[in-house]
Formats: structure tokens, sequence, C-alpha cells
């Protein structure tokens, strides 16, 4: 039985023509995957805790076997993660060292316009951190320094935020939202704010 293969950017399905070794499903996607690949603030390819995850989120190491958000030993490079082929895209590992995410489900509409309640986070951010477009493309992830010790999950005006600081990865797109800067900010104001 062969395993359907999916392409890093897009996630669909790739051409039954394509190479073994084949990462995308066309050239556009190829080029957009390397210029997301640069977007990734510095803070974070810099740590060696970076892994692959399958289109269903499911992690795995860079050779393709089950990792593990809690088993350093499963984590990787940036380097190494992003030249890998295992499964269909990053995963970045939160082990309590100050690097924090906040998850905003679901606040984008079709057009990339933000739902109201996530403007309101958006605002108290401000422009001081980076934001990329979640793996499934109406979602946002914050980047940023703060204190988090336990994951929290909060409904913020008919919206979800999800804050995570340790013991989780998260699936890392590379597609900046908006102009945000490509460097982490001090999220600590918010997260109090929120919490």
């Amino acid at each position: 039985m062969t395993t359907r293969r999916e392409c890093e950017h897009c996630g669909g399905p790739m051409p039954i023509t394509a190479r073994s070794h084949a990462r995308f499903c066309k050239p556009a996607h190829r080029a957009a995957a390397h210029r997301a690949a640069r977007t990734v603030p510095a803070e974070l390819t810099s740590r060696p805790r970076w892994i692959r995850r399958t289109s269903r989120k499911v992690p795995v190491t860079v050779d393709g076997a089950a990792a593990s958000s809690t088993d350093p030993a499963s984590w990787s490079t940036h380097r190494d993660a992003a030249r890998s082929t295992a499964g269909a895209g990053l995963g970045f590992v939160l082990d309590g060292d100050g690097v924090v995410c906040l998850d905003l489900d679901h606040c984008l509409d079709a057009e990339g316009e933000v739902a109201g309640w996530a403007r309101n986070v958006l605002d108290a951010v401000g422009d001081s951190t980076w934001v990329e477009v979640s793996q499934g493309g109406d979602g946002l992830h914050i980047w940023g320094y703060g204190a988090l010790p336990h994951g929290r999950r909060i409904t913020v005006g008919g919206g979800s935020v999800e804050l995570y600081g340790t013991g989780r990865y998260i699936a890392v797109t590379g597609r900046t939202f908006g102009g945000t800067p490509q460097r982490l900010g001090d999220l600590q104001h918010v997260i109090d704010s929120l919490l």
C-alpha cells in the first residue's frame, strides 16, 4: 500500500509524477516555502527545539519516528528540520525558557479580515513581536516572551485563545501576518490581561 504524500506548503496531494524526494506539489509552492522559512525569527531558529509534523499535527522526528514535546532527544535544529522530508511541515517545542505562543483560533475570515475579539488582542500586542498565520489559514500565532507555567485555553469576546509556554509544540508556518517584525517581543502584559 502506498502512503499518500502531501505538499509541505499547502498540504495537498503530490502529483503522481513527483519524484520520491520532492517536497512540494509545484514550483510556486517550493518558492513560497523557502521565502516563508526565512521569516521565522532568529530567536526561534537558533534554538534546537524543532520537530516535523504531519498534516494532522502529529509530531515526528526529522527521520519520521514519533516525536514528543517533552523529550529533547526527539528534537532537532531548525536547519535539520527544514531539510527533512518527513511529515508535512515544521513545529517548534516550547520548553519553559520564556518563549511563549498565544494561539488565536479561527479569527480570520476567508478574506483575511481579523475578528473583533482577535483585533483587541493584536492591538494589545502592538507591533512589538512576530505574528504568523496558522496552518489552517484562519488562525494566528503570536510569538514572544513571557512567564506562563501552565497552558490555558480561554474565551475572549466570543473567540478562543490558547496560551502556551511549556510542554507543547506549535505548528510553525512562517507565514508572517501583516507587517509584524521578525523578532520576539515581551508579551507579559498581554498574558496578564488575558488571565
